[in-house]
């Protein structure tokens, strides 16, 4: 077999191996899952899936894909990882799509021989296109397959960089846990009030009614999923932390009807 350099135009072969392959995603039947199905089968590649109680099993998936992307709800992603990590084949590799990256990455490690990396799309299944988004890369076990994830979502327009588990994750615990930490408390917070969602809206501003959008969002469409991001995250408990002394310190002046020292603390914010 020939050792080569791979192009854009022929990424569907192992990169720097000329054999084709194909791509396995297990919960490739909704949400980002699918969503991968069908940007890879744009770009050429036969792909197979597997849901819940549909499509390729998971013995098959791992003898026939040369790549398979575990892409599964965070409270699942372990056990899926436990049961396909045994049957990968040293030469294939073995992915996860999941929000967080240090656990998933240690386990593809210790119950899979074949190569591993990371991977976390950072958009959700309602974008039309990568065009302009980011995804990041974890590498942890990689040989032969170093280089055709970066190449093909670079083809596919996305922003595409490699960092650790670690990083990764402490870069989610700002990016995702506090920002859905703070979208939950506001949401609590209306709740307490007591005033009618629909009252609400007689008096919003544009930028309430999108803030009120990703209120609903969060504590409607999957409770569940957000709920994981903020309890799963290794740094929560440093940005609960820092959330509870930057409240009680705007409290404090707030109780203190000190308007300038407000308007200090706020220009003082994130710039």
């Amino acid at each position: 077999m020939t050792l080569r350099i791979a192009h854009d135009d022929d990424s569907r072969t192992m990169w720097g191996l000329m054999k084709p392959f194909e791509i396995g995603i297990i919960g490739g039947t909704g949400g980002i899952g699918r969503w991968f199905a069908d940007f890879f089968r744009g770009e050429g590649y036969i792909v197979h899936v597997s849901g819940r109680r549909t499509g390729m099993s998971l013995d098959d998936m791992a003898r026939i894909c040369g790549v398979v992307i575990v892409s599964v709800p965070i409270n699942a992603t372990m056990a899926v990882i436990h049961e396909i990590g045994p049957l990968m084949k040293e030469d294939a590799l073995l992915m996860d799509f999941t929000s967080l990256k240090g656990e998933p990455v240690r386990a593809m490690l210790a119950h899979s021989r074949s190569e591993v990396m990371g991977c976390h799309p950072l958009f959700g299944p309602d974008v039309q296109s990568m065009e302009g988004l980011n995804i990041v890369l974890c590498p942890a076990k990689i040989n032969r397959w170093k280089g055709w994830p970066e190449n093909v979502f670079r083809k596919g327009g996305a922003h595409v960089f490699e960092t650790t588990p670690e990083k990764h994750d402490e870069m989610m615990s700002v990016i995702q846990a506090l920002n859905h930490l703070d979208t939950i408390v506001m949401g609590l917070a209306l709740r307490e009030t007591g005033i009618d969602p629909a009252e609400l809206k007689r008096f919003s501003t544009p930028i309430f009614n999108t803030k009120l959008a990703i209120i609903e969002k969060v504590c409607a469409t999957n409770p569940r999923l957000y709920a994981d991001i903020i309890t799963g995250n290794p740094d929560i408990g440093r940005i609960i932390a820092i959330y509870e002394r930057s409240l009680s310190l705007l409290k404090e002046t707030i109780e203190k009807n000190d308007p300038e020292g407000l308007a200090e603390l706020i220009k003082g914010g994130f710039q």
